[in-house]
Formats: C-alpha cells, structure tokens, sequence
C-alpha cells in the first residue's frame, strides 16, 4: 500500500507536488483569518516606520482605465474600496440568495431565531454608539458597531472543531448573513450621498437586464459579467455606494439546474459508454476526436447539472478570501498612531469609546437578548444541541467587527477624517477581544452535546 501510494507520488507533475502545502493551507477553514491578521500586522508596522511615506504613496497611487475620452481614473485605496469591495459584496449576495432558496434563511421557522439574534445585534450597538456620540461631529459612525465580520467569527469558531455543536455554526452563519443584509441597507439608505435619479435609473436598467437574461435561461457568466460592470459604473457615478451593484448583480445569477439528477446520471453513463468503446489506453486523447467529443458531452452535462450561482460562489471563494480581504485590510488597517489623517490616537475619545463598547457589549447584550426574548414569546425556536453559553459564545464572536466595521467608517468619514484612527483602532482591539472572550466562552462549555451533535447530523 504504501508503495502505491509512493508511486502516485511520483506520477503528480511536479508542480502540482510544489502547491500540495498551499492547496493544504488554502482548505482549512481559519486559513483566510491567518491572512488577515498578517496583512493586519503589516499594515500597522509599515503605517508606523520610517517608511511610512511608502505606505501613502500605495494607497493613492494613481490607476486609471479607459481609453480616449471614457477613462476612470481613481487612487488605489479607493479602486480596492469601491472596486474590489463591490466583488466581496457580489459574493455576500450569492450566498444570500443561496441561503433564501435553500439554506438556514429558507423558512421562518429556521430563520426567525438568527433574524432576531441579528436585530438585535445591530441595534443595540448602534444605540450604545449613539449614547456616547450623540450630538456629536462624529455621530455619523453609529453604523461602525453594528457589522461582523463573518470571515473571522467562523474563523475562530472552525478552531474549536467539534468542541461547538453544528447548530451554533449554522446559528452564527444565519446571523451573519442577516447582518450582511443589514450593512448593505445601512449603506446603500445612510451612507450614499449626492444621489442622482437618472443615473440610479441607467443602473437599474442594466439590472433588469440581468433578471432577462436569467429568464431566458443564460447561463454563461461572461454576460452577466459585462452588464454588471456597466451597473457597477452607473452606480459608482450615481452617488449609492458601488458596492450596491456587486449585491443586486448577485441575486440575478441563476441558481437552478438545466437537468434534474436521474437525466444527468443517464446522460453520463451514455457518455462513459461512447468513452469507453472509442478505445485508448495512453495518458493523451488529443488524436482520439471520438474520446475528446465524449469529454465534451460530459463537461457540458456538469454545467447543465450545476447551478451557476454555487458554481461561481465555490470560484470566487478563495479569490476573495485570500485576495480582495487581504488587499483590503492591507490599505486600510494601517494607522498611524502618532499623526494619521491630521490627529494622534485618542484611546478614550467617544468615538473610541463608542465603537469598544458597541461591539463588545452591544453586540453581546443586543444577541442575548434578542434569543431570549425569541424563544420566550415563541417566535423562534431553541436548537436542542445549544445551551445558554454557546449563545453567549456566539454574541461575542459576532463583536469582531474588523474589515466590515473599517469599511462602514471609511464610508462615514471618508480616510482623511480626524476620527478615523480612533474608531480603527477601537475596531481592531474591540475585534481582538471580542475573538479571544468567545473563544474562551466556547471552549468552557461542557462536551456532553458532542455526541448529540453528531447524532443530529
């Protein structure tokens, strides 16, 4: 056996040998939350030495596309806030709509619970927020608390393995889908301005484009592509936030399949068959038309068998994960302590205060109560494997804020703002305890429903 496998070895082209430890890397669950922290670190250490210059000059560096008299010219920060923020939106959209179809969001049964938990979770934070900030120049940023970064709650929650039921994972999830919901109406309704109408109307119209082609059963991506880019463009320019279009160009993507299962089997087997009786037993099939049409035919019945929706979501995964949220977090965690954006850190300004206590005790009081109050008057339903800790546990994971909560402040304030190193910097402490209490809180409940875990599964 271990011959075999040896041999198998040998055979893998040595590439492929090369990327084994990355593909390895790139699978696991918290491996997009190490990334992140790394660009975090560098950032903060670039953004305070002595080339920091360096660091300003990346962000506003110059870019621009186009050609003749159509050219969009934009700083870096703002092509990665706008631009590559609009593709993580596309992503969150994706996975809305798959959760509205068929996951934790597909009735109000399986849904009321998270829907309340996630209320709760924006509102308070963005009253307590509200408390410490009201009337205030900086009482803009009262959406910064009520955001979670779902990347690095699952993050931390993968860690502890098969110590947390799988119904506090998929609560989590629920949770953080909604919350994904709420920022992008918080964003598209409060933090747009200069709207036009008519633009708005261009964007629309591509829009309802998309939905046409998906009614006439287009499935090719590349259409959906260029009308999304032209609806992005028109948002961009309308005064709603870019990042609109990467959710609205998400719900257009169809998520149905062209054959059903026992059609794909039959056809499949024909295929294998026609594969099969065309001969050939070397590694190449280029000279074999017979072999190679067969490989087509079976290539075209996965795509017909595939949804679109979950085909281009398991694509844009990594690309997001290990792409756009690290160039993200690497232009905008970068705070200069001693003078960034015209002001020194203050650790206890009510802005520094406001978004410390939002996400760490509104998100955890606004999730908590919110359960308990579900549950109680039997608008939601309590998972048989989850106890009054993992709720907690899972409150407090939701306070890590971090590239959501630095995006949603950058949108307040803009980068210049005096205000934006204070609430950077609560956002990342805030996100580094809430991280560290939830882990704690999960860890410390009792094992006894590992085992009934596994039975619900």
């Amino acid at each position: 056996m271990a011959e075999q496998q040896v041999q198998n070895l040998k055979e893998i082209p040595v590439i492929e040998k090369m990327l084994i430890p990355f593909n390895q890397f790139i699978k696991v669950e918290s491996s997009g939350g190490v990334v992140l922290i790394l660009c975090t670190v560098i950032a903060l250490i670039w953004a305070n030495s002595p080339l920091a210059y360096l660091y300003e000059a990346f962000k506003n560096v110059p870019l621009t596309v186009g050609a003749g008299e159509f050219i969009l010219s934009k700083p870096a920060i703002l092509w990665i806030n706008d631009g590559l923020m609009a593709v993580f939106f596309f992503l969150v959209g994706l996975e809305i709509k798959r959760e509205v179809l068929v996951g934790e969001l597909n009735s109000m049964r399986q849904a009321s619970l998270p829907i309340c938990a996630a209320i709760g979770g924006m509102v308070v934070p963005a009253l307590v927020y509200a408390y410490f900030n009201h009337g205030t120049p900086s009482a803009d940023g009262w959406g910064i608390p009520m955001a979670t970064d779902i990347a690095f709650s699952l993050g931390v929650l993968a860690l502890l393995g098969d110590r947390v039921p799988l119904s506090l994972k998929i609560f989590l999830t629920a949770i953080a889908i909604v919350d994904d919901i709420g920022a992008i109406l918080v964003i598209a309704i409060f933090y747009s301005s200069g709207i036009s109408l008519w633009i708005i109307g261009v964007g629309l119209f591509f829009f309802l484009f998309m939905i046409l082609l998906n009614k006439m059963g287009v499935r090719a991506p590349l259409p959906y592509l260029i009308l999304g880019v032209f609806m992005w463009l028109a948002f961009l320019k309308s005064g709603v936030h870019a990042t609109v279009a990467g959710v609205l160009a998400a719900m257009t993507i169809p998520a149905s399949t062209r054959i059903c299962c026992g059609e794909f089997l039959g056809s499949m087997r024909s295929h294998l068959i026609d594969y099969e009786m065309a001969g050939g037993d070397g590694l190449s099939t280029l000279s074999n038309k017979q072999m190679l049409s067969s490989l087509g035919a079976m290539n075209n019945d996965v795509l017909n068998a595939a949804p679109p929706l979950k085909r281009i979501e398991y694509n844009l995964h990594y690309f997001v994960a290990f792409g756009i949220m690290p160039i993200f977090a690497l232009a905008n965690a970068g705070i200069n302590f001693s003078g960034d954006a015209g002001g020194g850190l203050e650790i206890f300004h009510p802005v520094s205060i406001g978004v410390f206590m939002g996400l760490i005790v509104g998100k955890t009081v606004g999730i908590c109560l919110a359960s308990w109050l579900a549950i109680k008057t039997g608008l939601g339903v309590m998972p048989s494997t989850m106890q009054p800790g993992h709720f907690l546990g899972a409150a407090l994971l939701a306070g890590i804020g971090f590239t959501m909560s630095i995006f949603i402040a950058t949108l307040a304030w803009g980068t210049d703002s005096p205000f934006i190193v204070d609430a950077k910097f609560s956002i990342l402490v805030a996100s580094l305890v809430a991280g560290i209490l939830g882990y704690i809180v999960l860890r410390s409940c009792p094992l006894s429903l590992k085992c009934e875990c596994h039975v619900q599964k």
